[in-house]
């Protein structure tokens, strides 16, 4: 929330402003002024800056539905019958928390009057009933949206000039908050001109900081932050505002267990639950499941339409293989959904003390040494079908139905890389490096040039 200052503060401020503006009754006056270090305070540029200092009432929507003006805490909400106080951002959660507990239910949220809401210029009104409060919001633009720049913010302090007529500066003022600004502005008439101390720093949406050094560079910055960014004015309190690269990074920080999937009008949460998710920096993902089967796809994440997108691709998951958009995100939980659908979507918890087995050398070799294992090579060929390879201490022993080695040898692994060694009978065409493209605790997948191998887990 931003600072405000106490009314004292605030009279001050504003007397300042008009103490250069009130008393003139002149006609307005025409002036040539430089156009790289004056502006008019109704000029375009004085526009855009108030448009980037104005109070952001967007955060708040899932209450009032309205992105132009918010509800000063602490305040007190009935949502389906629970009774909320709202003492901070943070306990807006709890609202949608409740909301996505009843899911497929109607919600239901009722406002305790009276409240105060703040206005896009920090003007205060005190509200007494839902038809005044809807008034209001039915002034602001349809569908939420609303005129002020969330993309770039000021980096404070900053120092104004104002000037008379003559171009002669009459006096400064040091300003340390959006809401001072915002309130400068509005004590100065539309022709009174004004000028800010160069240089002037803002911190972008995603953390950059960029240096302007005159009027000219101000508008154009200011102009390339309207729609630099999603300022989620929208009422869709599912569609919470976060960057690729937040995501990004919090994917690869911990392992992420699935506590909820639904696909195709169909729950298939009890068979999923908990399978972890392993997403690495490579763009690789492991899927192990209850049992410790491992499966290897791959991830990415791409922005469309100022929404966060995570794709995963599995050759044996469909149910996880799409293209889901990220709805909602925070330190603990990701949920993905898809757009348009009947309510496919899958909830991620973040599991940090989850064990990070990767299909790796010491979980090849420990797994391949563990069991005897069916082998095919995936083809019309039948006789691999009938054969039984023991791999334990790293040798190979091969036998038929009737338990009769057929033929016997080593191996080595390097990574993901199996080779088998003095193979001589019915092995023998499969001497040679074998790549393991899939990997799980009860079946394993290579390749070698074109040919595939597969084996899988016969204990008995």
């Amino acid at each position: 929330m931003k600072k405000f200052l106490n009314f004292a503060t605030y009279a001050i401020l504003l007397a300042f402003a008009l103490s250069f503006t009130a008393c003139s009754t002149e006609e307005p006056f025409a002036v040539q002024l430089d156009e790289q270090q004056t502006l008019t305070a109704n000029s375009a540029t004085s526009k855009l800056i108030e448009a980037t200092v104005s109070n952001d009432g967007s955060y708040d929507n899932i209450v009032d539905g309205s992105s132009c003006f918010d509800i000063r805490f602490p305040y007190t909400v009935m949502v389906n019958g629970l009774e909320v106080t709202i003492d901070s951002k943070d306990d807006l959660e709890i609202i949608e928390e409740l909301f996505d507990a009843f899911d497929g239910d109607d919600d239901i949220l009722d406002i305790i009057f009276p409240i105060t809401i703040t206005k896009a210029d920090y003007t205060e009104i005190t509200i007494n009933n839902i038809a005044d409060l809807r008034e209001l919001a039915e002034q602001c633009v349809e569908g939420g949206d609303d005129d002020d720049i969330e993309c770039i913010d000021v980096i404070y302090p900053v120092t104004f000039f104002t000037y008379d007529r003559n171009q002669e500066q009459t006096g400064s003022i040091t300003l340390e908050s959006d809401k001072e600004v915002r309130r400068f502005f509005a004590g100065l008439d539309e022709e009174d001109i004004i000028s800010l101390q160069f240089p002037v720093m803002f911190e972008m949406y995603d953390g950059t900081k960029i240096t302007v050094n005159n009027i000219e560079e101000l508008r154009d910055a200011l102009e390339s932050a309207k729609e630099a960014c999603d300022e989620d004015d929208d009422n869709d309190h599912n569609d919470d505002d976060f960057t690729k690269e937040r995501l990004d990074k919090l994917l690869v920080e911990c392992p992420w267990l699935v506590k909820e999937i639904k696909r195709q009008d169909q729950n298939s949460t009890d068979y999923y639950f908990d399978y972890a998710l392993n997403f690495k920096e490579d763009g690789t993902v492991t899927a192990r499941d209850r049992e410790g089967n491992m499966l290897e796809g791959e991830w990415g994440t791409r922005v469309s339409d100022y929404r966060v997108k995570l794709t995963l691709a599995f050759e044996f998951i469909e149910d996880f293989t799409l293209e889901w958009f990220v709805y909602e995100i925070d330190k603990d939980r990701i949920k993905l959904h898809i757009i348009g659908s009947d309510g496919d979507k899958i909830i991620l918890k973040r599991a940090c003390d989850e064990p990070d087995v990767e299909c790796g050398e010491a979980f090849i070799t420990d797994t391949l040494q563990n069991c005897v294992w069916a082998v095919s090579n995936g083809e019309s060929a039948s006789f691999l079908d009938s054969l039984r390879i023991d791999f334990s201490n790293m040798n190979i022993h091969v036998r038929n139905p009737n338990e009769t080695v057929v033929d016997e040898g080593n191996w080595a692994i390097s990574g993901t890389t199996i080779t088998f060694n003095d193979l001589s009978a019915e092995l023998a065409n499969y001497i040679g490096d074998w790549e393991i493209i899939e990997c799980r605790a009860d079946r394993f997948k290579m390749k070698r040039g074109e040919e595939y191998l597969v084996v899988e887990k016969d204990c008995e």
